[in-house]
Formats: structure tokens, C-alpha cells, sequence
């Protein structure tokens, strides 16, 4: 039988300010782990008289067999026990931490981590810092303060990683941050090539769409945080710009962290540069949303044979008025056509229009509710002038000037006339026949161009329409793994905050990938809950001799459970191994 761990009584001498020698004894367990033997306290004895400290030996070296390992499968298969005296201890969670861990080891990110983050002088390997710390964000975790005062202790992560809880605290895991920044261009690369090789993912088509994230505090240490146009409606914190480039599997390929007020288009040229620099200039299709394109980046995606699919300003719809016309469309699905046209300024891009019904009848709905508020609105300020309230004709003029704009969306389908007529302000209007006609052709269209000339228009508008994967993404980080708000002050903490959150994601749809493969469709968010029903806790032995055996037991997986594990090919274990590799 292997004994895995030894306890033996440790002398500790002290003094006090006056000169005098104290003298403490402690029970401690020597055991073994990758990084080498460990010591931890199991009990403190105090002042113990020397009949007490040999009887604790006795007990202590007459009881090895019991003292072995209990994660694993060498413990004592026979032995008396006083049921009345089992109970559990400890439960922690056991679930979400272990399929993180399981999915970080399928992409080799602990293996990468230690190769690329030597800590010869740390207590603790900063890999392993890296690994729990992408852990603890897909589990949910929302700051490292609250990782080291919360959420790891009450976790099996010190059981799964072998790191004691009274080592993790929240400096170390800053120190973490700092060194695991530096690595983000590898990391990139690695994840590339590694979910290629799992998934046979092709990273022939690239969506790059941008968002927000904001910051509480005052963020004056980070130059970059700015304030800007917020997508999480907080315009008034500070916040970053982040660029994210997914495939159309709506895998995160890679990332750049910008000024919160830098507009979108002028994101474009690096996030190419720095994608192109990482990963080459192979022949890629990169898609975008009219908010990206400008002069300037139309250029540069038509420079160098790249390929693009990009969408445009509705205002471009006017040189189509003719095709909208035409009743030779291709039907890509029920309710969605499509039709390719060439460039009305006889240049080599193809457009692509498209109308979808669902959104005509959005826009039909919203332009009514415009048109009726500008009405409503308009009589409420004739009154007014009628019954001789309102008499500054200029103050009128602002009035209705405000109550277009804050409807513009109909505005342009009247045409408001004011004058005066006997002393008093005379509002009058009319709709505009042209106006309204275009809005309800125009309902529901929007344009795309490209210079992909192989490809057909429903070819063209399914690889644009994939964009969704990205925003998906983003709602994924921000919500699900917590990348809002920002508590970091630091420029290089910041950064390393957003790099924990995109690993994260990583392991996100990997296991997405996963599901999708097991035939569990590609939101994990429901298998993920049932996984961390999942729970590690204590069975506490009682023995005949004395000796308390603890088993460290993983529930019992339910019927769907067992179903949903079968399917993924994941076994969780129903005792954990002292000695886990990462």
C-alpha cells in the first residue's frame, strides 16, 4: 500500500519582547505534488507536555495506511466504521471549474502557459496563476479581489490545481496580469492553429466589428480611457474601444484594444495590419458594417488583392431606385431576397441588394409611430398659435424644427410651412408624395458591396449576414464572462483584464464547438448550468481505531446529466488525483 502523505510533529520556538522562549507544537501533513513536496498545518497543539506529544506520535505513525492519499483508489477497501459519526464537510463546486479546466487542457492552454511564462523563483508557477485566473472569468468570477475572497475557496479549484487557498490573494493574481500580458500575440497565434486542428475551422472569411466597454472610476492613470459614443448607454464613464475579429463560426481569431472616442473606421487599418502581421496576408474575405468603411478604408481593402463584403449607407440606395423596382429578385429564404447589381459608377464591385420583410414591417412600424408624433406635435403648436399663446413666429420655427429632429425619421415626408396672417402665426403642412412613396420602397432594403465577382448575390449576403456571430460574441463577453464595467485603473491592467475575458471566450465556444459536435446545438449556456450541478464535498469516515478516513467524492451525475456527458465524451472523475497535471 502507498502511503502518499506523512504527518509528523513540528517544533516551533519563539520570543517574546521581554527575551523569553516560548515553545509551540504542530501537527503537519508532508505530501507531494508536480512542483514538489508541501507541507500544511492540520492542527495546532500549543504548549503540549512531552506524554502528550508521544502519544500524538504514536497515533500519528501507527496510522500510515489510513494517512495515504484518499483521492486515490488505494485506500483501505475494508474497514470499521461508526455510521453514526459519518458525515460530509467542505461542499464546494466542483462542475463549471472542472469542464473549464477540461477545455483549457483540449486547447493546450496550461501546456502553453508554462512554456511560455518561466517562474523559476515563484512560489507558484505563473501559468498556473494564468490558467486560474481564465478559470475563474468562465466561471463567472468578476474581479480578482473577488476570486481571492470568494470564489476560489468556496471552488475545488485548490483541489483540481493543487494551490492552497491562503496562496492565492489578490496581489499575486494582479502579479499574474502582468505577466501574462506580454504573451497575447502567442497566445493568438497558438489558439488559431489549435482550433483549427480541433474543429477543422477555416479561417478563410473574417467579420471585425467593434464595441465598448466602460470604466468605474475616474480611470485617470489609462490615457485610453476616453469618453465616446457608449453602447452600454453609460456615456457618463470613461471607456475603451475594443475591435474583434471572429470567424464565421463565430470564433474569436484576435483583438486590439483602442481609445474609448476613436470612431470605428479609423480601427480598421490595424485591426488588418495586426491581423495580417499575425496570421499573413493569405487570401481572406473581411467583412464589416457600413460603420467601418470610409474613403480611406475602401482603399486599403482594395489595395494588396484583399477581398471585402462590406455594407453601406442607406442614402446609397437612391442610385437603386430602379432595381427596388424590378420584380427579378432571388429568394434566399421566405421572407428574405436578394439582387446582385453592378456599380452604377461602372467600377469592377458588385452591390448586393437585399429586402427582408421582417424588417420592412419594423420600419413600416417605426415610421408610422414618427409620422403620427410629428402630427400630433404640428396640432398641438397650431393650436397654440390659434388661440393666440404662441406669437414669436422664431420661437415656433425652433419648436418645429426640434419636433423634426426628434423624429427624423419621418420628417423628411413633411413639408411644414409657418407665416403670419392678421397678427397671428399661421403653421400649416403637407405630406410629401415623392418622400413618402421612397420610404415605402425603400422599407426593409439595405445594400452591400463587394468586388468578389465569383460569388452569387445569396453567397455574397449569407457571409455578410454571419456579422451577428460577432455581435453575439461581444454580448457573450459582456454579459456572460463580465467584461463590464472596468475596475482597473492601469493601462497595462486594463489590457490584461480584456485579455483574460477573450481567453475565456475562447474556452467559451470551444466548448460551443463541442456541443455542436455532440449534436447539442451551439449555446453551452444550458449545458453549462447542468454541468455545475456538479459538487466535490468531504465524506468523513469515523474509524474504529480512532482514525478518521476523509474521501473527497464528486457527486453523482443525474439521468440527463449522464446523457449530456455521454454525448460531449467528458468523465468526470468520482474521486479526484492529489497529483493533477494541468
Amino acid at each position: 500500500m502507498v502511503v502518499n502523505c506523512i504527518m509528523y510533529l513540528r517544533k516551533i520556538n519563539r520570543k517574546t519582547s521581554s527575551g523569553t522562549k516560548l515553545v509551540y507544537w504542530s501537527l503537519v501533513e508532508s505530501y507531494k505534488t508536480e512542483r514538489g513536496p508541501r507541507q500544511r498545518v492540520v492542527a495546532h497543539l500549543g504548549d503540549v507536555d512531552e506524554e502528550i506529544r508521544l502519544g500524538v506520535k504514536s497515533v500519528v505513525e501507527g496510522s500510515h495506511t489510513l494517512q495515504q492519499s484518499l483521492f486515490e483508489d488505494t485506500t483501505p477497501s475494508w474497514v470499521e466504521v461508526d455510521v453514526n459519526g459519518v458525515r460530509l464537510e467542505r461542499r464546494r463546486e466542483f462542475g463549471d471549474v472542472w469542464l473549464a479546466l477540461e477545455v483549457m487542457k483540449k486547447l493546450g492552454l496550461p501546456e502553453f502557459f508554462r512554456s511560455v511564462m518561466p517562474s523559476p523563483r515563484a512560489k507558484i508557477p505563473w501559468g498556473d496563476m494564468a490558467s486560474l485566473l481564465v478559470i475563474a472569468r468562465f466561471c463567472g468570477a468578476r474581479s480578482e479581489l473577488s476570486i481571492a475572497e470568494d470564489f476560489y475557496s468556496s471552488s475545488a479549484l485548490p483541489d483540481l490545481l493543487g494551490i492552497s487557498d491562503t496562496d492565492i490573494y489578490d496581489n499575486r493574481l494582479y502579479r499574474a496580469l502582468d505577466e501574462l500580458l506580454p504573451q497575447k500575440d502567442a497566445l493568438q497565434k497558438m489558439l488559431k492553429e489549435r482550433l483549427g486542428e480541433l474543429f477543422d475551422i477555416h479561417f478563410d472569411i473574417l467579420l471585425y466589428d467593434v464595441t465598448s466597454t466602460y470604466f468605474e472610476g475616474e480611470a485617470k492613470r489609462n490615457p485610453d480611457a476616453k469618453r465616446g459614443y457608449s453602447r452600454d448607454g453609460r456615456s457618463d464613464c470613461k471607456q475603451v474601444t475594443i475591435g474583434l475579429v471572429v470567424t464565421t463560426e463565430g470564433i474569436p481569431l484576435g483583438y486590439e484594444v483602442f481609445e474609448g472616442n476613436r470612431h470605428d473606421s479609423k480601427t480598421v487599418e490595424t485591426i488588418i495590419e495586426k491581423m495580417e502581421s499575425l496570421y499573413g496576408k493569405s487570401d481572406r474575405v473581411w467583412v464589416m458594417d457600413r460603420g467601418m468603411v470610409s474613403k480611406k478604408n475602401h482603399a486599403l481593402l482594395q489595395a494588396s488583392g484583399r477581398r471585402y463584403i462590406v455594407g453601406t449607407p442607406k442614402n446609397q440606395l437612391r442610385s437603386f431606385e430602379q432595381h427596388l423596382l424590378d420584380k427579378e429578385w432571388e429568394q434566399v429564404h421566405e421572407g428574405l431576397e436578394v439582387k446582385r447589381c453592378a456599380s452604377p459608377d461602372g467600377t469592377d464591385e458588385v452591390f448586393i441588394l437585399c429586402r427582408s420583410m421582417a424588417r420592412a414591417e419594423k420600419e413600416h412600424a417605426m415610421h408610422e409611430r414618427f409620422r403620427i408624433r410629428i402630427e400630433e406635435g404640428l396640432q398641438r403648436i397650431r393650436q397654440s398659435c390659434e388661440k393666440g399663446r404662441a406669437k414669436d413666429i422664431k420661437k415656433i420655427e425652433r419648436r418645429i424644427g426640434k419636433l423634426l429632429g426628434n423624429n427624423s425619421r419621418a420628417s423628411a415626408m413633411f413639408d411644414v410651412t409657418v407665416s403670419e396672417k392678421d397678427a397671428r402665426v399661421v403653421v400649416t403642412w403637407k405630406m410629401k408624395k415623392p418622400a413618402t412613396e421612397w420610404a415605402a420602397l425603400s422599407e426593409g432594403c439595405y445594400l452591400l458591396r463587394s468586388n468578389i465577382k465569383d460569388w452569387t448575390g445569396e453567397q455574397l449576403w449569407k457571409a455578410y449576414i454571419q456579422l451577428t456571430d460577432a455581435e453575439a460574441a461581444f454580448r457573450i463577453q459582456k454579459d456572460d464572462l463580465q467584461l463590464r464595467p472596468i475596475w482597473h485603473q492601469k493601462k497595462r491592467r486594463v489590457e490584461a483584464h480584456i485579455l483574460i475575458c477573450f481567453l475565456s471566450f475562447v474556452v467559451w465556444k470551444c466548448f460551443a464547438q463541442m456541443c455542436k459536435h455532440a449534436g447539442l446545438g451551439t449555446e453551452p449556456r444550458k449545458v453549462i448550468q447542468e454541468i455545475k450541478k456538479l459538487t466535490l464535498m468531504d465524506v468523513v469516515l469515523p474509524t474504529k481505531s480512532g482514525i478518521d478516513i476523509r474521501l473527497q467524492c464528486i457527486s453523482k451525475p443525474e439521468a440527463l446529466l449522464n446523457i449530456l456527458l455521454h454525448k460531449l465524451k467528458l468523465h468526470p472523475p468520482e474521486r479526484l488525483q492529489k497529483n493533477v497535471k494541468l
